[in-house]
């Protein structure tokens, strides 16, 4: 697992943070137009994963985030799901066969999955990180178990509070989900038990001391004509949730 460190421009404020492109070219250009049409302070643009999907316009996608036109900031981009799905095709991912990827979209799906992305694009999906970590904030597709957990508003509140904590962060952005939400961890502690017929009640206790949050930053791609992503001042902490139609 490799996390990236990003060097700040510290007179500029407001972050980018978009997700789940999944191939769709019209969606990406329209978010990145919106978002340097708004032009407050922007500090960054990040994507946190799911640059490719199971489409043509997968290559085209790629070569726009990382050809910038003049003007707009390079992409700092970790890796998603999808690019998961394109290392395990060829051999180089966690797992041995994309088993989870033909019993969700099946055969079909992973053909074209194969044929969408060049031996160029899959070395640029070898290079990116897991995630970010940025003053006090983790940036990442799903959580720091792996690209493939959803994190959702219905996440019990002591797994939350394990996955932020795995990286003493405060502020956990994902994308995994596709959905934008903003779920808080208040100041307290958290206990699970559990008891089963072979062994005594095991309690789990996780305290949060401040204020903790994790924030869904939407999708770019997947339904076609709506595009959600997410802004973020890190000096204020405040989160805007975007939404727009193309």
């Amino acid at each position: 697992m490799v996390i990236g460190k990003v060097e700040r421009i510290t007179n500029l404020f407001m972050w980018a943070i978009l997700s789940g492109v999944e191939g769709n070219l019209a969606a990406y250009n329209a978010v990145i137009s919106d978002i340097y049409r708004q032009n407050r302070n922007l500090e960054a643009v990040y994507i946190l994963g799911d640059v490719v999907g199971a489409t043509p316009e997968s290559e085209a996608v790629v070569e726009r985030v990382r050809n910038p036109l003049q003007g707009e900031f390079e992409p700092l981009v970790c890796k998603g799901w999808w690019e998961e799905q394109c290392l395990i095709l060829y051999g180089l991912g966690v797992v041995g066969e994309a088993i989870a990827l033909l019993e969700k979209y099946g055969g079909d799906t992973v053909k074209t999955l194969a044929e969408s992305v060049s031996r160029d694009t899959l070395q640029w999906i070898r290079g990116l990180d897991f995630g970010f970590f940025e003053l006090d904030c983790l940036l990442l597709h799903g959580s720091p178990l792996g690209v493939e957990e959803e994190l959702t508003p219905e996440t019990p509140a002591i797994l939350m509070c394990d996955r932020i904590s795995r990286m003493q962060a405060n502020n956990l952005f994902c994308g995994r989900s596709g959905l934008v939400f903003n779920y808080q961890l208040q100041a307290a502690s958290i206990s699970s038990t559990v008891t089963t017929l072979d062994t005594p009640a095991s309690t789990q206790t996780l305290s949060v001391t401040n204020l903790r949050q994790i924030i869904g930053v939407g999708n770019v791609g997947r339904i076609p004509g709506r595009a959600t992503y997410t802004l973020y001042d890190p000096n204020t902490n405040k989160v805007e949730f975007q939404q727009l139609s193309y």
